[in-house]
């Protein structure tokens, strides 16, 4: 074999080799640190990024050299060594070296059985992973010497070649396959879907064979010293006598479980010493490693040998137990602690999870729109999901699209299903904050209303009163009950939170619609409500009904006769509001919606309205008609509404008022923020501000109570995001509604561009959808324009996104270089935000952690 001369082609692994992640990988790092703790790890050799790629080529290391480095006639096994283990690789290929000679002489030194079964291993792995030849030519259980002969014959019939005998061609072989199975077009895609860089190397390593059989107790097996799932002290793990690598974990019989319990046989009682001394290098790995490790071994004739040790897989959930607890124990820095938890997996702690262990029969996919799981009985109506609560029965709200009306039926429901839709459509944004399970832009999924039946896109037919499961997370709904895990809001959880908390330079505050909301994001964290959208308030009962009255009022006295029925169920919700957040800072959005999304569209809906009014159905038909718009995101919705029906924001201000009147008095002042919604020009700020500081003035004679308030814009139009310097003339703040502005920016329909969305990302139109990441080039550009132009006009002017980009770690740390002073998401989001905002704050500040 040629030797390329050029560099060094290979290292030996010692405690004092140049050995790097960077240039060898990480398996071959892993080595050199468990041969500094002093563990029994075989002989290893490394061979660098570099030379793996000169191998794809064609070029060859030293080969004869690298077997030279394991004495005579070495068995060796080789594995591939990426930067990152989760970027995957070429599979290892062990007992290189086997050939017809070594195969006698291992024969008469551990028996016919062991001989055959480590020959016909290596005969499969070389023909199936390295020759790529049919893989069911070569399965066989039996290891008899006829299996290895057949074997042998077979590969030679095949390959119209004898098997290799020379170890130095076998291993240059191997090397070379893996090498080019890291550089092919498939695994490169696959491990860039994983996160890594195009150029991302490989590394291999080659190791002295600990054969696992033989007369004397030998086998393989892998160890864990905490449960994967709950992060928990657990010694668990598999052993399997008279085997080799991983075959424990994949074997069903004969196995023996690491520690004593009921499932049978266990490592702990029949080889006690060898166990004794796994549990004290787990111990001295975790210590040292700063980590907690899996580690795999080998007994060879009652001996243990260390074959590799990598981090032990985990849930989220272990995540963050095992993150607090190694610096609890003063392992790792908090700083450290919280870094090496990813925000986005904070969801799975927060709500309920279909455990992905259990079987899994999906009958629908689409956006995975709110996290989490949920089971319950299919219905189509808000008014079934509401009777069903009140039945004591979990259901799942499934609606083509749900609309405002629908709050009430989302509320009542365990999860939500739509057949359209996307990230911030109105069943998205609603479920994320009443932390609901959501799927939304379900793709072939037909609804039949009449019939009370969903067609699944496989053909299959669902009846309301069905049972099915949401995943909000896996973006599908599943057939019957699913097994589920339960939320993980324990202590780890908190103390990350607090951590996390310490850490950061930016404020979250929540999302918060109701009491209950507040509650939530309180629970969470968050530093007060960035926008509380009281329309939503309106839907609930006993209310509809007076705000549809209102509507259909002749006069501006009769409009403000029938809003004061609802002005006292506005100021105690205000209330509850400022209690629960204790002198926190609310903002509360005036009412932004479009009329007619309180009014019925079909002919019963209609019918009952009218009976309920006591209206004839045709003025009730007329009346819906005239307030009807071809484009009611755009029309006469938010100022636009507060100025020509001024008595809905002045019905809110006196709320507001009254309230922060109320908690004054029973000393605990509050200072509200109100907002007004889709402000365009610097006129409509003044209309409404001179109406709410009058009301502000009325309120303050009337109740012999003086105090604070703010008033502040709601910057959702491109327009007011240019026009920021004039508007923030008379606003105390500016908080961009990031949802509609993306959508005007972009004139997209945030509830419809789901439908193309997908096909957009996949052909690179947009890099991600716009409505899910912020997009910092348009968006942002405008989000930059209005930060800068209303602080050359008010320095002191409060900025903030409260749109639900406010909850994304990209968009956090766009929002904390323009220097704005707070991020609003939905409450469940709030503890994902503020890791987020924590990661940002602890990466700028060059803390390096130990390798």
């Amino acid at each position: 074999m040629q030797k390329h001369t050029g560099f060094k082609d290979f290292t030996v692994i010692t405690e004092s080799s140049d050995i790097t992640v960077a240039r060898h990988g990480g398996r071959a790092k892993c080595m050199q640190r468990l041969l500094r703790l002093g563990m029994p790890v075989p002989k290893t050799v490394a061979l660098p990024f570099d030379m793996v790629h000169r191998l794809a080529a064609g070029h060859m290391p030293d080969v004869a050299g690298i077997l030279a480095e394991f004495g005579e006639a070495p068995l060796v096994s080789v594995r591939p060594s990426s930067e990152d283990p989760d970027w995957g690789g070429p599979g290892a290929i062990l007992n290189i070296g086997m050939n017809d000679a070594r195969h006698a002489e291992l024969t008469k030194r551990l028996g016919q059985e062991a001989a055959n079964a480590i020959y016909l291993r290596f005969i499969q792995g070389f023909a199936i992973h390295v020759a790529r030849l049919d893989p069911d030519m070569f399965e066989s259980d039996d290891i008899s010497a006829e299996s290895v002969r057949a074997a042998l014959h077979e590969y030679e019939d095949e390959f119209d070649e004898p098997f290799p005998q020379d170890p130095v061609q076998q291993l240059s072989e191997v090397l070379r396959s893996m090498a080019r199975a890291w550089e092919g077009t498939s695994a490169r895609l696959l491990r860039q879907a994983k996160g890594a860089p195009a150029d991302a190397g490989l590394g291999l390593v080659v190791q002295q064979m600990a054969l696992g059989l033989g007369p004397a107790e030998s086998g393989s097996g892998v160890i864990q010293f905490v449960s994967p799932v709950t992060g928990r002290e657990q010694i668990t793990g598999r052993y399997l006598s008279q085997s080799q690598g991983r075959a424990a974990l994949a074997q069903p019989d004969g196995v023996f479980y690491l520690t004593r319990d009921d499932r049978g046989r266990s490592l702990e009682e029949h080889c006690p010493e060898v166990f004794a001394e796994l549990v004290e290098w787990g111990r001295i790995s975790r210590q040292r490693l700063r980590e907690e490790m899996e580690i795999e071994f080998t007994i060879e004739a009652g001996k243990l040998m260390i074959l590799d040790s990598v981090r032990v897989p985990r849930s989220s959930r272990a995540a963050v137990r095992i993150a607090v607890g190694l610096a609890n124990e003063k392992i790792i820095p908090r700083e450290e602690a919280v870094l090496r938890i990813e925000p986005r997996a904070l969801t799975e702690l927060l709500h309920s999870q279909v455990d992905p262990t259990g079987a899994r029969d999906v009958f629908a996919r689409g956006i995975a729109a709110s996290p989490g799981g949920a089971t319950g009985r299919i219905v189509f109506s808000s008014a079934a999901a509401q009777a069903s609560a009140a039945r004591g029965e979990p259901c799942v709200l499934v609606r083509r699209e749900t609309a405002p009306e629908d709050i009430r039926g989302m509320h009542a429901a365990s999860a939500v299903l739509t057949e359209r839709g996307g990230m911030t459509s109105h069943a998205a944004v609603i479920a994320r904050g009443l932390g609901l399970p959501c799927v939304v832009g379900v793709s072939g999924m037909t609804l039949r209303w009449r019939e009370k039946t969903l067609r699944a896109a496989d053909g299959r037919v669902f009846r309301e009163g069905d049972i099915i499961t949401v995943d909000g997370t896996a973006g599908e709904a599943l057939v019957g009950e699913a097994k589920m895990l339960p939320p993980a809001l324990d202590d780890a959880f908190q103390a990350l939170l607090g951590w996390a908390e310490e850490a950061c330079d930016i404020s979250v505050r929540a999302n918060a619609d109701t009491p209950s909301d507040a509650q939530t994001a309180r629970e969470f964290g968050a530093e007060g409500i960035g926008l509380c959208r009281t329309e939503h308030m309106f839907f609930e009962d006993g209310r509809l009904t007076v705000m549809r009255e209102m509507i259909f009022a002749n006069s501006p006295e009769d409009r403000a006769a029938a809003l004061d029925q609802l002005l006292p169920m506005q100021r105690e919700d205000f209330i509850r509001l400022f209690e629960i957040m204790q002198g926190q800072s609310v903002c509360i959005r005036l009412f932004d919606p479009p009329l007619h999304e309180f009014l019925p569209h079909s002919r019963e809906g209609m019918r009952e309205l009218a009976e309920a009014l006591d209206l004839p159905l045709s003025d009730v038909t007329r009346r819906v008609e005239a307030l009807s718009e071809f484009n009611p995101m755009l029309g006469m919705r938010g100022v636009r509404l507060g100025i020509t029906v001024p008595e809905i924001y002045e019905m809110q201000a006196r709320a507001i008022f009254e309230a922060a009147a109320e908690v004054a008095r029973r000393g605990d002042p509050v200072v509200p923020e109100i907002m007004i919604p889709l402000v365009s020009a610097k006129r409509e700020v003044e209309l409404v501000k001179a109406r709410v500081d009058s009301v502000a003035a009325a309120v303050r004679v009337e109740t012999g109570r003086d105090f604070d308030y703010k008033l502040g814009v709601m910057v959702e139009t491109p327009r007011a995001a240019l026009r920021a310097g004039d508007i923030a003339t008379h606003a105390s703040f500016l908080s961009f509604g990031t949802n509609d502005l993306t959508q005007m920016t972009y004139g997209l329909s945030r509830d419809d561009a789901g439908r193309f969305m997908s096909s957009y990302v996949q052909q690179e139109v947009f890099p991600e959808d716009p409505f899910h990441t912020l997009d910092t080039d348009g968006v942002g550009e405008l989000l930059l324009i209005g930060a800068e132009r209303g602080r050359e006009s008010r320095p002191d002017v409060v900025l903030s996104v409260c749109g639900e980009h406010g909850g994304n770690a990209e968009s956090i740390a766009f929002c904390r270089q323009a220097g704005f002073n707070y991020v609003s998401c939905s409450p469940f989001r709030v503890p994902v935000a503020r890791l987020a905002a924590a990661h940002l704050a602890l990466s700028g500040s060059a803390r390096k952690f130990a390798e």
